[in-house]
């Protein structure tokens, strides 16, 4: 039951807002005792022309809640709504436990199509922490809005192609080293990459080398796309065994290079709409009336550069899915780019381009450190990943020893190895996400504080008392004592559970996955109370033992199924 529209539309019908409205302004009070819902009547002030706590006590003694389980009382300018708790708790663990892995799922997408381009690291070049933001929030996102009914496309848009590729190759040729590029290719990449930048200071005709080999990949050659498309496969096999590790996949990955064909059909229909025009020989469209600088389609040298490759991959994109969301998860800094771009789109006449969002996220931190491919200075993910599960295993071994516990190095590795990447992946969407992040391993593996291992923890602790309570013979209630969870600590849990639904809808919203980590963390935090302070397995009454089983049982369904929107995997045991 949504006790939330139920109550807007009651009050739809004795206050002359629209129920929407109401909806939105609805507040879910901080204390217990002040209610489960509360509407502020400030917004009425104006057209009743009296004092908000006037307006609440004439409207709560008004309102007929017949034949619903609220009751409402007035507090100054709020009118606070109660629900019954036997009622609350009936229905909320009842779902939880019915819908089981399908919990929090809806069909509010079904039929919609949304495009999630994500990840998206050059080719030839280091995977760092920096990429690992747009990997870890578009894999979330696109969970997300798979679990509300929308059919997901997942792209990874890689940088494979530009005038990058022309120094690569340049470089190559000058210092590569084909045993090492068959053992490391990355590393080998890397480093012809960085000493060019190196030589190019005091050499400029490698400069001019470089833009010579990228026209001729743009024009076919086959020995400059022999290379490329070299580069391009050893980089991927590498890419991929870390997405694995990380749990991320996609649908496609075409590149800037797919693109590259199509980008004369662009420019074409720029032409023929009399929007481009030349600007200190590259060719332009104007965008003053839209506040923003010009956006270059083709350079002076009528090379390709991201905004024109972007233009022909939005409108590919929409002949190829007519999707109802095409959304880039790109850092912050891109912001103007794809301002430049959508405003292109308009004004080309394409509409989708209002279905297009850039949705952007901050910097990643370790102290004063800054990242620079060029100057060979990167934090690699991988390199985190093993820190993070190594510092995880010492942490798991520490607290086996100290409860006397023999743990199979298999397993201690398997947890370590999910705690360890989940207390990575929960750093980047545990926040808002345009928000910089700054690297802590003290508050990463916390096990009492906002992190992956608390919640992993919360939900293996669970899934011990259940274990336990088969072993005795206990089952959980099927439904028919879960009216009995009325305690404040079963409330107030319960309550938190109810909302789990609604941080999905909220994450999609906003394109913000920390909206599900806040609720689930709430939930945990809930359930540690109750824990603490109830009888379970020993409760003396075995009605209230059984339901509170069940409240355990949704709580690690909650808990579950919030960490794998994340991208999160649990443990069954610490």
């Amino acid at each position: 039951m949504d006790y939330k529209q139920q109550i807007a539309d009651i009050l739809a019908a004795n206050t002359g807002l629209e129920s929407e409205k109401i909806y939105s302004l609805i507040e879910i009070p901080p204390q217990l005792e002040m209610g489960d819902y509360a509407f502020p009547c400030f917004i009425l002030a104006k057209t009743l022309h009296k004092a908000p706590p006037m307006i609440a006590a004439e409207i709560s003694s008004s309102l007929d809640l017949g034949g619903t389980v609220l009751t409402v009382k007035n507090a100054g300018p709020y009118i606070n709504f109660y629900i019954d708790r036997s009622a609350l708790a009936s229905g909320v663990v009842g779902e939880i436990i019915r819908s089981g892995s399908g919990f929090g799922s809806s069909s509010e997408g079904c039929g919609k199509t949304v495009i999630v381009e994500y990840s998206s690291p050059n080719i030839a070049k280091p995977f760092h922490v920096g990429h690992a933001f747009t990997t870890i929030l578009g894999n979330s996102l696109a969970r997300i809005y798979k679990k509300l009914g929308y059919n997901v496309i997942r792209m990874n848009h890689l940088g494979d192609y530009g005038t990058q590729f022309g120094k690569l190759i340049t470089a190559y040729r000058l210092w590569g080293d084909e045993e090492a590029l068959n053992e490391d290719p990355i590393k080998e990449l890397l480093r012809i990459y960085v000493k060019f930048h190196q030589e190019e200071k005091e050499n400029p005709e490698l400069t001019t080398s470089a833009r010579e080999n990228f026209r001729k990949l743009e024009e076919g050659s086959p020995d400059e796309v022999a290379l490329w498309q070299k580069f391009r496969d050893m980089s991927l096999v590498v890419f991929k065994k870390l997405y694995d590790r990380i749990g991320v996949d996609f649908d496609n990955y075409n590149g800037e290079s797919f693109y590259s064909d199509k980008i004369p059909e662009i420019v074409d229909i720029l032409n023929e709409k009399g929007l481009l025009v030349e600007s200190e020989g590259a060719k332009v469209v104007m965008l003053e009336d839209e506040g923003l600088p010009p956006c270059i389609i083709l350079k002076s040298d009528n090379t390709t550069i991201y905004a024109s490759r972007d233009l022909a991959s939005a409108l590919y994109r929409y002949r190829t899915y007519h999707f109802d969301k095409n959304i880039y998860v790109v850092g912050n800094t891109q912001a103007l780019h794809f301002k430049q771009v959508f405003a292109v789109l308009k004004k080309a006449g394409f509409d989708f381009a209002d279905n297009c969002e850039h949705v952007a996220f901050g910097l990643v931190k370790f102290k004063d450190m800054k990242f620079s491919t060029r100057e060979g200075n990167v934090v690699l993910l991988e390199d985190l990943l093993n820190e993070s599960v190594n510092k995880t295993r010492e942490i798991i071994e520490n607290n086996a020893k100290e409860r006397g516990q023999d743990m199979p190095e298999e397993e201690i590795n398997d947890i370590a190895e999910k705690l360890g990447v989940g207390a990575v992946i929960y750093t980047f969407v545990k926040s808002g996400r345009e928000r910089d992040i700054v690297f802590s391993w003290d508050e990463m593996l916390d096990f009492n504080g906002d992190t992956a291992p608390y919640l992993i923890y919360t939900y293996a602790r669970t899934r011990s008392i259940l274990r336990k309570a088969e072993s005795m013979g206990i089952n959980k209630d099927d439904g028919d004592c879960l009216e009995l969870l009325t305690g404040d600590d079963e409330y107030a849990l319960i309550r938190a559970l109810s909302e789990f639904g609604n941080s999905i809808s909220k994450a999609a919203s906003s394109n913000e996955p920390f909206m599900i980590a806040r609720q689930i963390a709430e939930i945990a935090r809930a359930h540690n109370r109750f824990y603490n302070n109830s009888s379970i397995l020993n409760c003396d009454n075995d009605d209230l033992r059984k339901a509170r089983l069940a409240l355990c049982e949704a709580v690690c369904t909650a808990i579950r199924e919030g960490l794998d929107l994340l991208g999160i995997n649990t443990v069954e045991r610490m």
